[in-house]
């Protein structure tokens, strides 16, 4: 029997950057609102993900400036990295942003927090520690967690995830990473700038849903800062001794190694949070990627949406986020709102930043096949990029021959920043003249942008045909 009972417009369960958004908005538009979340205010994203790994970047950042800064005539004595100083500042960071995802907050907005474990006990109903709850409309934003791969000895042995990560305060002497995707990248970076030996073990390539020619670009630079990344592997067990880890794998010639560190960090990936939700309760249909949803975010309970990583799409925060406001039209507004992802960007925040939105030039070619322009441009050749020696760099933009632009991707000095002005002009269909011919302000690595659309003109500008059309007109005076 519930010792509770509580009737509601909407119900929200969990509390990351899909959850929060919602309840918000819903709050705010005048529509009662429940909150429930069982762990933590601001989900992994505030947590244990983006916001406490670009902070640890910051500090890996600041203990590289002295190689790098040299060459602009200011040395750097050697770093001194406290560990324990940068896990302070993570926190800190972390600390600094909580109050906006706070239940204080949130309950000043109008909405009802309930801190516990959410599970549905019918189609519009749901449970949580003994409070029962009728949502006209529910939405599920549990995120996800790391997913932990089944390597034999794995389960035996300490080993980070990112969810564990962020409260060490003992650097490493040697970090072997699994996993080179995003998460494992930058992590690899970070902790290799404060002073630790890192390994990488990757199954295939790293990085394999970004541009094959950049992410290269991006990997050689990771080499030479004197990470060994080693690609094509087959981990066949994890070991625990001698202080350590000792991973034994198959390399890409089928030759069989092993390979000691001090400490295991496993970013191998993301498993969906559905477990204790009974989801079968409520008739909603989920798979190993998660909730399956259409385009409107409902689920086969049409009274039910999943948004985030959850619904089994792409797990970005900004993707949450974006959830948000499709949910919030579809239930509040009752508008057929559907998600549309072909501006979608994301962003791996090592240095240099590789930035990508819609297709990449293999992806484009399998698509649109020869109608295709590539547009490139060098940060090299950028005069801002020079005056701060940052010259490791380059854009690639594709367009159709009529001047479309169906995908960039950038790899350089503030390309998370450089790709919004591309993630807009795909939003809004704007053709590739429309960058051509904008006025950017000299200098800035925003030039980068301009160029390379501008280089879409090119060979017909400066063509024969036109140097006779010149030539022609000189003779009217």
């Amino acid at each position: 029997m519930s010792d509770t009972f509580l009737d509601v417009d909407i119900a929200v369960i969990g509390a990351g950057s899909g959850g929060l958004s919602v309840a918000a908005g819903a709050a705010q538009l005048g529509a009662s609102t429940v909150l429930i979340e069982q762990h933590l205010m601001g989900g992994d994203c505030l947590n244990t993900g983006c916001v406490p790994s670009k902070a640890l970047l910051a500090s890996a950042k600041a203990a590289y400036r002295w190689r790098s800064e040299a060459a602009l005539g200011v040395d750097y004595a050697l770093p001194d990295v406290d560990l324990g100083a940068v896990n302070r500042h993570v926190h800190e960071v972390i600390a600094a942003i909580a109050p906006n995802d706070s239940i204080e907050r949130f309950e000043a907005l109008g909405v009802k927090v309930i801190q516990g474990t959410a599970r549905f006990v019918g189609p519009s109903e749901i449970e949580v520690d003994g409070t029962r709850i009728r949502a006209r409309r529910i939405v599920v934003a549990t995120g996800s967690r790391a997913a932990v791969p089944p390597i034999p000895g794995l389960d035996q042995v300490p080993h980070f995830t990112n969810e564990t990560l962020f409260a060490n305060t003992e650097l490493p002497r040697h970090l072997i990473v699994i996993g080179g995707g995003p998460i494992g990248i930058e992590m690899a970076q970070a902790h290799r700038r404060l002073g630790s030996d890192v390994t990488v073990l990757e199954a295939s390539r790293i990085m394999p849903k970004d541009d094959p020619e950049l992410v290269s670009l991006l990997g050689s630079r990771l080499v030479d800062e004197g990470i060994a990344i080693r690609e094509g592997v087959s981990i066949t067990r994890v070991e625990d001794g001698r202080g350590g880890v000792t991973v034994l794998l198959r390399n890409s010639e089928g030759l069989e190694e092993r390979i000691f560190g001090s400490h295991l960090l496993v970013a191998a990936g993301r498993r969906p949070n559905t477990e204790r939700l009974d989801l079968e309760k409520a008739g909603i249909e989920y798979g190993p990627k998660g909730i399956i949803v259409d385009a409107r975010l409902r689920t086969s309970n049409r009274r039910v949406f999943a948004i985030g990583d959850v619904a089994g799409g792409p797990q970005f925060t900004h993707v949450a986020g974006y959830h948000a406001g499709i949910v919030i039209r579809n239930a509040l507004f009752r508008q057929p709102a559907k998600v549309d992802y072909r501006a979608l960007p994301w962003v791996t925040y090592a240095d240099p930043e590789l930035a990508h939105v819609r297709l990449t030039e293999a992806e484009a070619r399998a698509k649109h096949g020869d109608d295709l322009v590539v547009l490139r441009w060098p940060y090299h050749e950028n005069d801002r990029a020079q005056t701060d020696r940052k010259t490791q760099g380059l854009i690639k933009a594709i367009t159709t021959r009529s001047g479309k632009i169906v995908g960039a991707s950038i790899l350089g000095a503030e390309a998370g920043e450089l790709i919004q002005l591309w993630v807009l002009a795909i939003g809004q269909g704007l053709n590739v003249k429309a960058l051509a011919g904008m006025i950017a302000p000299y200098p800035t690595l925003g030039e980068i942008s301009k160029r390379a659309a501008a280089s879409f003109f090119t060979p017909k500008l400066f063509s024969s045909r036109t140097r006779k059309l010149v030539r022609f007109l000189s003779w009217f005076g």
